[in-house]
């Protein structure tokens, strides 16, 4: 394999959380008086920290969201992947191959330790994903599109960020990783390939990925 280490973002690419959290993130900040639809969450919010959500209300209202929202947002977004949920197909196969090809691999997702948890837990990924290869955003000071998450990832896991690769879903994803100096593919099964147009590649089934990374 040309890397030394692949780097996954988890929302959209090990588990199909998108759909159901950009629902919920819609609804409650309409609820809370800032219309927004579901197309509106997946272009200004898909792919970022929850910290972008506080930064871009603010930005265009004026207005602050109220204090407990990120408590409550996680809170309905836990109970909707406990019932809901699911990995992405053919990603528990793909982790396989590279175990056996014996490549390294990690998470970098802009979501809290406990979101990413949570979610492994249901999906059964936390057997592929221990301690050691779990970063989130909250480890940096800035989430994605500023490269710090990769970085810090590439400098935990002991590769330099010119031998990484990273698999993303979202414009800001892409953004963060190429700022970070790495390859980066686009998983297409949500985002069309137009909106990641600075990805190394693209690929819509993770039966395609290893073979592009060869």
């Amino acid at each position: 394999m040309r890397y030394e280490l692949v780097i996954f973002d988890n929302d959209g690419v090990l588990v199909d959380s998108e759909p159901l959290s950009n629902t919920i993130l819609a609804a409650y900040l309409t609820e809370l008086g800032h219309p927004t639809s579901y197309e509106d969450s997946l272009r200004d919010y898909m792919g970022g920290a929850v910290h972008r959500v506080h930064d871009t209300v603010l930005e265009r209202t004026g207005r602050t969201l109220p204090e407990g929202f990120d408590e409550e947002f996680h809170a309905r977004v836990f109970a909707a992947f406990a019932r809901e949920l699911e990995v992405v197909a053919g990603v528990p196969d793909m982790l396989a191959k590279l175990v056996a090809e014996g490549v390294p691999y990690c998470v970098a997702s802009s979501g809290s330790h406990e979101r990413i948890r949570v979610g492994h837990r249901k999906t059964g990924l936390d057997r592929w994903f221990p301690e050691g290869r779990v970063f989130s955003a909250q480890d940096v000071g800035r989430g994605k599109p500023a490269p710090d998450l990769f970085l810090h990832a590439a400098e935990r896991m002991g590769v330099a960020p010119e031998r990484c690769v990273v698999v993303e879903d979202s414009p800001l994803g892409v953004r963060a990783a190429r700022a970070a100096g790495m390859d980066v593919y686009g998983f297409t099964a949500m985002t069309p390939a137009a909106k990641l147009g600075t990805a190394t590649g693209y690929f819509d089934d993770m039966g395609q990925l290893l073979g592009l990374l060869a």
